[in-house]
């Protein structure tokens, strides 16, 4: 019965997408020895013990967490992950709780997995899957803005800049500023009291309002549309008169694609008609696929049998992260969970058990489809009947057992 409640549950999810099927594992029960083996002697052979086993026992249920045939479903955002690894999913409020203590470790590894990438940007501009928010690492500017102006050699303008925060992935702000320009068409700042500069044309442009990391709330990424000034790199606002009272909301876009090599999610703004990186997708990779917990709605938690658990990053972008472009720029929170205890003279980055950030390896991303059940119906409805069968055997041994202490009893009559 309980194989065949394996059985049953493979076939009931033939058509559930990124389902990891099941095996059933028995293993022998009690044996009695009518007789035991030996060795030999020099002048008589040696003889094998002599057992009868009583039956069997479940053993363990395996799942195959081998990746599963792609298949199209023509929306951009819904993804597959060729290789291991999973989905990190959460509710919004998990990185807001990150403090750089030692629970940090805790909360990270509390986040969801799932291999189901059925996402999309929803109404509040969050890439969920209906239920859960997708963790990933934001954008939050670009090299030769008003806030980076320091380019580095590897790096030319325009290139997208990542947060090495861990956070859910969501559409960046918008904001209508005013803007002088003069009569070369050329930009010019405002006064030092944000007024307007002689001889100059104004004229209102819509400017993207990336999230940014807030020295106010602990170096923390914050929404820039819930607020009205631009923080610089001391934690002071800059410009605030040019910002103050611009009302800053969620910026709408079209086009959204997803880069298969890097995970990187872009798309095209509806009001400044520009292509804009909005951030990248984490993959969270444990040491034990097999060992995964599920928990229902194709989720799973990365619990005891499934070893540490590495945070991700497609296509060699972990050295891309933070404005220095390696890992020394971890923000406080993940530090602290890549290495609990790194001591006075540890680096940021060296490597410690439990939650670490690293590249994905080999682990590579389909975008505009799903990954198909791993359910074969074929073998399953084979095991279906070979399990059939052997009960039947197995009652027809009872059978005869049956009569054959009925004719031993009818020998005495």
């Amino acid at each position: 019965m309980q194989n065949l409640n394996v059985i049953g549950n493979n076939i009931a999810n033939v058509n559930t997408q990124s389902y990891k099927s099941a095996r059933s594992v028995f293993k022998t029960s009690i044996y009695t020895t009518m007789s035991g083996g030996s060795d030999g002697t020099q002048t008589v052979g040696g003889r094998n013990p002599s057992q009868i086993g009583y039956g069997a026992n479940m053993g363990s249920v395996d799942i195959d967490m081998s990746t599963g045939n792609y298949t199209v479903t023509g929306n951009a955002t819904d993804m597959m992950l060729d290789g291991d690894g999973f989905f990190l999913m959460g509710n919004k409020d998990v990185a807001e709780t990150f403090d750089g203590s030692d629970a940090d470790v805790s909360k990270l590894t509390s986040l969801t997995l799932t291999r189901l990438g059925n996402f999309g940007f929803k109404a509040d501009g969050y890439l969920t899957n209906n239920d859960l928010c997708v963790y990933g690492f934001m954008c939050i500017g670009v090299w030769g803005d008003a806030n980076h102006q320091n380019i580095p050699d590897n790096k030319k303008a325009g290139d997208p800049i990542f947060s090495d925060q861990l956070v859910p992935i969501r559409f960046p702000g918008e904001r209508t500023v005013t803007k002088y320009y003069n009569e070369n068409g050329e930009e010019v700042q405002p006064n030092e009291d944000g007024s307007q500069p002689e001889n100059t044309t104004a004229k209102e442009v819509v400017e993207i309002a990336y999230a940014f990391e807030d020295a106010t709330v602990g170096g923390r990424l914050t929404d820039a549309y819930k607020r009205v000034e631009i923080m610089g790199a001391d934690g002071q606002p800059q410009n605030p008169q040019q910002f103050e009272n611009v009302p800053l909301t969620k910026a709408q876009f079209t086009g959204i694609t997803v880069d298969q090599k890097t995970g990187l999610i872009t798309g095209r703004s509806n009001a400044t008609k520009e292509l804009v990186t909005i951030g990248c997708v984490a993959v969270g990779q444990v040491t034990n696929p097999n060992g995964v917990t599920q928990i229902g709605n194709s989720y799973y938690t990365a619990g005891n049998g499934s070893g540490d658990l590495t945070i991700s990053i497609l296509g060699g972008g972990a050295e891309g992260l933070g404005e220095k472009g390696d890992l020394t720029h971890v923000n406080a929170s993940l530090r602290q969970a890549n290495n609990p205890d790194p001591g006075a003279d540890a680096a940021p980055d060296t490597p410690a058990d439990g939650l670490r950030l690293r590249n994905g390896g080999d682990t590579g991303l389909m975008s505009n489809g799903l990954e198909m059940s791993k359910t074969d119906l074929a073998q399953e409805i084979a095991n279906m009947i070979l399990t059939q069968r052997g009960y039947q055997a197995n009652t027809r041994i009872i059978t005869v057992t049956d009569s054959m202490l009925e004719e031993l009893v009818n020998m005495k009559r």
